[in-house]
């Protein structure tokens, strides 16, 4: 019965909804993404036949066909059969642009019960997302980087690109491009080349950096602009890249690499082999390069020559005055002849027979002479004082020429004999420091300069001089001219500068001495010369201020030339600029112009040595008998003499907690060096050599290589030697005087120095002073002195038995009255010979505690009369002093006798003595009685 019932239902349907709705056949919609409406051409509308029938004529849904569309289809009237597409979430256009899908719309059927719906045809659905400009552009590179090449103009320099996410061509297109930054000789296209609206100069900047944004095509600039770099390059030229103009050198580094980067860029050039010079110039340091500055006696030792030199132009002092008035170069004792001054060297100086074998050097700066026929030069002559002009020998400039001249006497030889050697070299007026030495082994004289040997190009013979007893005169910077003028006055005036002028009779300079004497103390180096590699040649100058490199392969140069280094041995150098220059030459395969190379000119800042603070320490002052002045021995002035040198370091301290900057603390440290002289002075007035001297003994000079002078003012050590020698040497410094009776005290004062004067030390002053002994005749006068206060006492009175006697000639009350006079005295003598005893054995318990207040001067052979009324005021001891009286008199007397002994201590004893208290003397003055016993005239407390 049931299936009867729908097929009735069916077949009265089938005869109410008897018609499918109609729809289009294709539909095109456009939805704006992030937007839920879809606007669809044409709209979507249903429509049925069945209509106005109720249900069969109305439009129920629409429905779409697809998987996971985001898309939902409504109707908004079942009537008109009017529907809607919307979006069901929200449309990403970067995600999907567009949409096909199948749409089908339904009829109500023929009932509310929605039964036996009929469905339209499908009908197609195409559905375009509008892009909306949500996205900026971005560069695909943060930052892009372009080299340039100066002097060009460039289409394009570099391209910079941008891009844009959004979907449509309208808003993901980059449709401009902008350059931010202002002022700038740059342009971009819309593609994002840019070029340059100007030649660049790399002189005028080698850098630009500049910003650049872009656009979409909906105007919406990038949100983050890029940097563009623009490096400009020079045009290629030849030449040595990567070194620093400045380069610093610490005094004690040893050897600094000068340019550890350089290579050569020779801009693609085909180079065959290349040499490079280096050349370091030094010629205005000094006398042409950083070299020792001490006293040329001490250079010549320290360079082995033979003794014997004498020094002609010396530093001036008391006893080599005779340059005192001529121009100083510098504190190097460099003299400076202007052409209106000479030099008299004193008679003695010079032996006047110098022998057929003599050595004369110098060291000497000299330019062009003025005028067209210059005068001759005079460097050194020995001439006639008065009477005639005639030169003995001579060195002298003339027209660029050195000539020496020799004129031997007539008793030596009655024949033309070789007189005047002449030598032209280009050196002579180059207005630069050389070193010239004339070996004369007569009739060969030898010219080496800066260590090459040169032969006299011209020698000319002359008659030799007759003799004469008219006296020589040796002279310095010009010629002195004693005849054949009305008034004897200098002549043939030197201009240039001199330093170094020595001359040694009956000796000879060999090579190697000539060789030390003018070596520099700085020069080019070459670090590990094995790893030079191969094919590398090199050679230096002897001074090593020029080294000449050269090789095939421009890698190997490159090496060899960084491993080129500056060094200074000079533990003190001169501070200031070197000059560099490195030359090149080039050599190319077959072509007729080969590439150049220009000159590298850097400089070397030697700075500035920590300078030494020299300090003098030791004993300032003490006392020694007259026996001691008198004796073969003499007196030691300086046996604990300590020479230190240190120097300032500044450090900054290692732990600071507070939030400020701490201070730096200078911390003193101690550096050891070379000294060249130490002077003793005598002050208050010279020795006289007829009672006192100062005395070394030559052994300990020799001993340690040094030197010394004697003179009534003083003695003077030198030669290049370490403090310690110059300590053990100013230890042996006795003095002594024959005739001490005269003297109270001497006076010394020490002043040494390093690199002849440039540092010098403190001034140590020494005060001596004499224990006398008493006269005989003094000895009443001495015994007054000491009785004359009541608590002083004597140990000895010899003249207590003739006063007695002498007292038989005075009337009997006056006898009376001196013989209690006398027995007063004893009574007060008993008194202070026992107090004398009790300070004796308390002192000697307190020997120990007080060394430092002991008196300074030898007491061995003392009679201390001391203040026995200072003794009794200590308190503690008035019971003890009041006990056995007679007892400890007579143990005194027996003491006192007993402390008379030999004065002469050992010279350790004598040291020991020196530093002790010297600050806790009283004013007491020292004499002897004459037996042997000292006395100090005064009061002498005992310090505990």
């Amino acid at each position: 019965g049931s299936s009867g019932g729908s097929r009735r239902r069916r077949l009265l349907a089938a005869k109410v909804n008897k018609h499918k709705p109609w729809i289009e056949t294709s539909y095109h919609g456009v939805i704006t993404e992030n937007n839920d409406t879809v606007i669809l051409d044409p709209p979507l509308v249903a429509l049925d036949k069945d209509a106005p029938v109720p249900f069969a004529g109305e439009i129920c849904a629409f429905k779409i066909h697809g998987q996971e569309l985001p898309f939902e289809a409504v109707v908004l009237n079942k009537t008109s059969g009017e529907g809607r597409l919307r979006a069901k979430s929200p449309i990403d256009c970067e995600l999907q642009k567009e949409y096909t899908f199948i749409i089908q719309a339904y009829d109500c059927g023929a009932g509310p019960r929605e039964t036996a719906w009929k469905k339209s045809h499908k009908a197609v659905v195409h559905i375009q997302v509008k892009d909306v400009n949500e996205f900026a552009p971005t560069f695909k590179e943060p930052a892009y980087k372009a080299i340039v090449t100066e002097g060009k103009i460039y289409d394009s320099i570099l391209q910079v690109e941008a891009i844009d996410e959004d979907c449509s061509p309208q808003y993901s297109q980059i449709c401009n491009y902008e350059i931010v930054t202002t002022d700038v000789p740059f342009a971009i296209d819309r593609n994002g080349n840019i070029r340059n609206t100007e030649k660049l100069s790399y002189d005028k900047q080698r850098q630009y950096e500049i910003l650049v944004t872009a656009y979409d095509c909906g105007q919406k600039p990038a949100a983050q602009d890029t940097l563009v770099q623009v490096d400009v390059k020079p045009v290629c030229k030849p030449g040595w890249q990567d070194w620093t103009k400045r380069i610093e050198y610490q005094p004690g580094s040893g050897s600094v690499p000068l340019f550890p980067s350089i290579h050569l860029e020779t801009c693609d050039g085909a180079v065959s082999s290349l040499q490079v010079t280096t050349e370091l110039q030094t010629n205005y340091i000094g006398k042409g390069c950083d070299r020792e500055t001490y006293s040329e006696k001490s250079l010549q030792k320290l360079c082995g020559a033979s003794s014997g030199i004498i020094d002609l132009l010396p530093s001036p002092s008391a006893a080599t005055n005779w340059t005192a008035g001529l121009l100083v170069d510098s504190s190097e004792m460099i003299f400076k002849f202007d052409g209106r001054q000479g030099a008299k060297i004193p008679d003695g100086i010079v032996p006047k027979n110098l022998t057929d074998q003599f050595t004369i050097t110098m060291w000497m700066k000299h330019g062009p002479s003025p005028g067209v026929r210059a005068e001759k030069e005079t460097i050194l002559c020995n001439s006639d004082k008065t009477e005639m002009n005639r030169h003995h020998y001579a060195l002298y400039v003339h027209n660029c020429r050195l000539v020496f001249l020799l004129r031997k006497d007539f008793d030596q030889a009655d024949t033309f004999r070789p007189a005047e050697f002449h030598w032209k070299l280009d050196q002579i007026c180059d207005k630069e420091w050389h070193y010239y030495v004339i070996n004369v082994e007569f009739p060969v004289v030898t010219l080496y300069m800066d260590g090459a040997t040169y032969e006299p190009y011209l020698v000319t013979n002359d008659w030799p001089i007759h003799p004469s007893h008219i006296a020589m005169q040796l002279t310095v910077g010009a010629c002195w001219q004693g005849g054949e003028v009305a008034k004897p006055r200098f002549a043939q005036f030197f201009h240039g500068s001199l330093a170094s002028l020595t001359i040694r009779p009956g000796k000879m300079e060999s090579q190697k001495v000539i060789s030390c004497l003018q070596a520099c103390k700085e020069g080019l180096d070459i670090n590990s010369l094995e790893s030079l590699g191969q094919g590398i040649k090199y050679h230096f100058n002897p001074s090593q201020s020029i080294l000449v490199m050269e090789g095939d392969d421009i890698g190997n140069v490159n090496r060899a030339l960084q491993k080129v280094s500056y060094i200074n041995s000079r533990q003190f150098p001169t501070a200031g600029v070197r000059r560099l220059r490195v030359s090149s030459k080039v050599q190319c395969f077959g072509e007729d112009v080969c590439i150049s190379i220009p000159d590298v000119d850097a400089y070397v800042m030697v700075l500035q040595a920590i300078e030494p603070q020299i300090t003098l320490q030791g004993t300032d002052r003490f006392w020694r008998p007259a026996s001691q002045f008198e004796s073969s021995r003499g007196v030691i002035l300086f046996p604990d003499i300590k020479i230190v040198s240190t120097f300032a370091k500044t450090e900054a301290p290692g732990d600071v907690k507070s939030t400020g900057t701490a201070p730096k603390s200078a911390v003193l440290e101690e550096m050891l060096h070379n000294l060249d002289f130490c002077d003793i002075l005598v002050l208050g007035g010279d020795l006289d050599p007829r009672q006192e001297c100062l005395e070394l003994s030559h052994s300990e000079l020799h001993q340690r290589h040094l030197d010394a002078t004697n003179s009534t003012a003083g003695y003077s050590i030198y030669g290049v030697g370490s403090m310690s020698r110059y300590e053990q040497v100013l230890r042996h410094i006795r003095y002594r005087n024959w005739h001490p009776t005269s003297l109270d005290t001497r006076r010394f004062r020490i002043k040494c120095s390093e690199l002849n004067g440039r540092y010098t030390s403190n001034e140590f002053n020494l005060e001596v002073s004499v224990l006398h002994e008493v006269r005989a005749s003094d000895k009443e006068h001495v015994n007054h002195l000491i009785v004359q206060p009541p608590f002083l006492q004597s140990v000895h009175h010899p003249e207590s038995h003739s006063s007695i006697q002498r007292s038989s000639v005075v009337p009997s009350i006056a006898t009376v009255v001196i013989i209690i006079s006398v027995c007063m005295l004893v009574f007060v003598v008993a008194m202070g010979v026992y107090r004398v005893r009790i300070a004796h054995q308390h002192f000697m318990q307190e020997t120990e505690a007080a060394k430092e207040a002991e008196m300074d001067w030898d007491d061995s052979a003392l009679t201390i009369t001391v203040n026995p009324m200072e003794k009794h005021e200590e308190p503690g001891h008035g019971e003890e002093e009041s006990e056995g009286e007679e007892e400890e008199e007579e143990e005194a007397e027996e003491d006192v006798s007993s402390s008379s002994s030999d004065s002469d201590d050992s010279e350790e004893e004598e040291e020991e003595g020196m530093g002790r208290g010297r600050h806790e003397r009283s004013g007491a003055s020292p004499q002897n009685t004459g037996n042997g016993a000292w006395h100090i005239v005064g009061v002498v407390s005992i310090w505990k």
